[in-house]
């Protein structure tokens, strides 16, 4: 029921029968009404995969990428090789795919869906690495490569079973060459230390040679830029922006599980102790995420990248995914919300070119919302919002029922939980 202030209130309506119509708006638009169930919810979530992920790797699994696709570039572009935009593609696509590619084989028409698209990614990741290919992605040059090598990276770190063992030894060689090679970028100060600190972190797992103190300075910077209630600061100051999301939160955590599973010799860090501390943070800073998502499923447009879309909700289901999302954040509650989100921004079809490949945009094609950094390839970030598809069908999380987010019960009149700053 829309109801128009300025027409009420012009004839004479009082605050009190204003309140009124208000109540029996909300009465008529129960907080559960309507909210799908879990299998509708994967169903879409896997629909939006595939959509994301077919028209990059069928290609490029064929070294068919870059004679095919021309990647469109911000209106503001900085000038920078436009080719950095394949190695985005590739490396933010495979690192929020990761998860759901590790899932074991099945007869469903998703396990098929899953065997077929990670036989193209183990095909693409042989091309990437391969000189004489012609999807052989720009791993030198511009200092961009460094930023999505960790995607590469941590991709391989998320799912080595699917995606780092199945490789010849000739591809995995050629990885750690370009990854070792990258050492000559100067990362600037602020969240590109983390990309750094990934590559050594995926370089330690797999017993290579590997540069502890790029990593330990990494987490103690990243400590030394918490700012609080779950934010940390991109470098010396505090940025109103999703970098938390896209880039901090989930990075500082990943690196940390791995060094807190090998149990390198550091003088003074403790990485054990440091992810507990990271993981609460991400709940914490998760908590916030939630509560921004309004009723309908839109949320707060704000700072830098926007054009990443539901990239800013990664930390929720990357805390699904590892199994640790907090007791303010019931399954049922995340998998509404953040498919809620889902929906609402990618409605309109010019998210997509008629080839099928992600444009600049926020909810539909928009390029003037692109910085001077943004090129299609760098959209597909926005995988990394589907990480909880690396839980299988039958996980709690695809089967319970869903439940009204914060904002969504807070605006149909229903209780909903307080919120408070915390210490850690």
């Amino acid at each position: 029921m829309q109801v128009n202030r300025r027409t009420l209130l012009g004839a004479g309506l009082t605050t009190a029968a204003l309140a009124s119509t208000a109540a029996s708006a909300q009465a008529t638009t129960p907080a559960n009404a309507s909210l799908p169930d879990g299998a509708t919810d994967r169903a879409d979530a896997i629909a939006l995969l595939r959509r994301m992920a077919e028209p990059v790797l069928g290609r490029m699994s064929r070294g068919r990428l870059r004679a095919e696709w021309t990647p469109e570039l911000s209106p503001t572009w900085d000038g920078r090789n436009p080719g950095v935009a394949y190695l985005e593609a590739f490396g933010r696509l495979i690192d929020g795919i990761a998860p759901w590619l590790a899932l074991p084989d099945d007869a469903s028409a998703e396990g098929r869906l899953r065997a077929r698209l990670r036989a193209q990614a183990l095909e693409s990741y042989t091309h990437a690495v391969d000189p004489k290919s012609p999807d052989y992605l720009l791993w030198r040059g511009h200092g961009q490569a460094l930023v999505d090598s960790a995607y590469f990276t941590s991709a391989l770190l998320r799912a080595p079973d699917a995606l780092w063992k199945p490789l010849d030894a000739r591809t995995k060689t050629r990885i750690v060459e370009e990854i070792k090679g990258l050492r000559h970028v100067s990362p600037p100060y602020q969240n590109w230390l983390l990309f750094a600190a990934m590559n050594e972190a995926f370089l330690f797992s797999i017993g290579e040679a590997w540069d502890p103190m790029r990593v330990d300075l990494t987490v103690k910077k990243m400590l030394e830029w918490y700012v609080g209630d779950g934010w940390y600061g991109d470098g010396e100051r505090f940025h109103f922006d999703y970098y938390n999301s896209y880039v901090i939160h989930p990075m500082l955590v990943q690196i940390l599980s791995t060094l807190a599973a090998g149990k390198p010799s550091f003088n003074n860090l403790r990485p054990a102790e440091e992810l507990a501390r990271a993981v609460k943070r991400e709940q914490r800073y998760a908590e916030h995420l939630e509560r921004m998502i309004a009723p309908d499923g839109s949320y707060a447009a704000i700072g830098r990248s926007l054009t990443y879309r539901t990239a800013v909700h990664q930390p929720l289901g990357h805390l699904a995914w590892r199994g640790e999302l907090p007791d303010t954040l019931p399954p049922g509650q995340v998998r509404a919300a953040t498919m809620a989100s889902q929906r609402r921004i990618f409605a309109d079809p010019s998210n997509f070119t008629v080839d099928g490949f992600l444009t600049i945009g926020f909810a539909r094609h928009q390029p003037t919302l692109g910085d001077i950094y943004s090129n299609a390839g760098s959209m597909y970030i926005a995988s990394e919002s589907l990480i909880a598809l690396g839980l299988p069908a039958d996980h709690a999380y695809w089967t319970v029922p869903p439940q009204p987010w914060t904002m969504r019960r807070a605006f149909a009149g229903q209780d909903f939980r307080k919120d408070y700053a915390v210490a850690y």
